[in-house]
């Protein structure tokens, strides 16, 4: 039988354990990747026991506590603390998800945080979002007009066709979507994503935007939109309830509407 293993600079080996103080009270641990290319020493876990009672109810609280008062080496990317901005998100108890909305009595047993899996890590919690970027900006997210704006007005919509990127627009590149799509792991450096595509369609549909052939043209690739299988994902991780899966299923139909 054949035998898989992962090499030997990729194992994560058991970490430091950083007991919670004398007395305190509800004690959970939680359970955290460190990694430091720099170092050239292995990821490790290293374990942090935390009183709950002297914490805020959300995972990222529990960070915050963890690298102002036990371990300021600890790295991860926060801002909002609203779920608006998407900088601290995280893999979650299994699931990619923002630290600052993700309520740890939600978490059974340990509470176990990854960086968002399948980027290379800059440090600790910190994923390289380099790629994710610049996909993000191949689809030209803003608004291309050829006919001269109103002078004495903007440029007006209907209220259906501004339902339509309501959702759309709605995303905050958090990358929880992208990083949980298999598709996406294994090709990444040629499909674009869900995050990618669904802020793409967001500008399809925009009745106000004037190169929606030309976006439908950028998109018809064997793998920059057809390497999406409907896994869903990407839909079912959003922490905005948002459904990237559908978007992309909307573009595809107008792919082949076009064709008749």
């Amino acid at each position: 039988m054949a035998e898989f293993r992962l090499p030997a600079n990729s194992r994560i080996n058991p970490g430091k354990t950083f007991p919670a103080a004398e007395g305190a009270g509800r004690i959970r641990r939680f359970v955290v990747y460190r990694y430091d290319p720099d170092s050239g020493e292995n990821p490790r876990t290293d374990v942090y026991e935390v009183d709950l009672d002297r914490c805020g109810a959300m995972v990222l609280d529990a960070l915050i506590k963890i690298k102002n008062e036990v371990d300021p080496s600890l790295t991860f990317r926060r801002s909002c603390r609203e779920g608006i901005c998407g900088s601290c998100a995280m893999n979650i108890d299994g699931t990619n998800t923002l630290a600052c909305i993700k309520a740890i009595d939600d978490i059974k047993g340990d509470v176990k945080i990854y960086p968002l899996p399948h980027l290379p890590v800059v440090k600790d919690l910190v994923p390289d979002l380099t790629n994710f970027y610049a996909q993000y900006a191949s689809i030209k997210p803003w608004l291309q007009s050829r006919t001269p704006a109103p002078p004495d007005r903007e440029r007006l919509q209907s209220r259906d066709d501004q339902h339509k990127i309501n959702d759309p627009a709605t995303c905050i590149l958090c990358a929880c979507c992208s990083t949980s799509c298999p598709s996406y792991w294994w090709n990444g450096d040629r499909y674009l994503g869900p995050a990618a595509l669904l802020a793409a369609y967001r500008w399809i549909v925009d009745s106000r935007d004037e190169a929606t052939g030309d976006r439908l043209d950028d998109l018809e690739d064997p793998f920059r939109l057809y390497r999406c299988h409907t896994i869903m994902n990407c839909t079912r991780t959003c922490p905005k309830n948002l459904n990237p899966a559908q978007a992309i299923a909307e573009t595809k139909k107008l792919l082949i509407e076009r064709r008749h």
